[in-house]
């Protein structure tokens, strides 16, 4: 008969993971609760530890890029006024 791996959700890794670093029970007693090997509780907790920066660093990105996107919007604002001003002065220089 053919063994097939067991396929894991990330919400349950991270579950696991996080059970894992509270240490409120061994990995041997996680691993029986949720029956999965203890190494793979010790990998995914790695992993997850490994990967936290990630999480804020992710908010802060797009906080810096709303605040690009309205700086090029006041300077498409501020050119496109610029040219309406241009082209008045122009027309009433009589140079159009």
């Amino acid at each position: 008969m053919k063994n097939t791996r067991r396929k894991f959700t990330a919400k349950f890794k991270a579950k696991v993971a996080i059970e894992a670093i509270q240490e409120k029970l061994t990995i041997q007693q996680i691993a029986a609760k949720y029956e999965v090997h203890p190494n793979q509780i010790s990998q995914w907790k790695r992993l997850f530890l490994d990967n936290a920066e990630s999480v804020f660093s992710s908010g802060s990105e797009s906080t810096e890029k709303s605040v690009l996107e309205e700086e090029q919007d006041k300077l498409y604002k501020k050119i496109g006024r610029l040219q309406v001003e241009n082209d008045f002065l122009k027309k009433s220089l009589g140079e159009a």
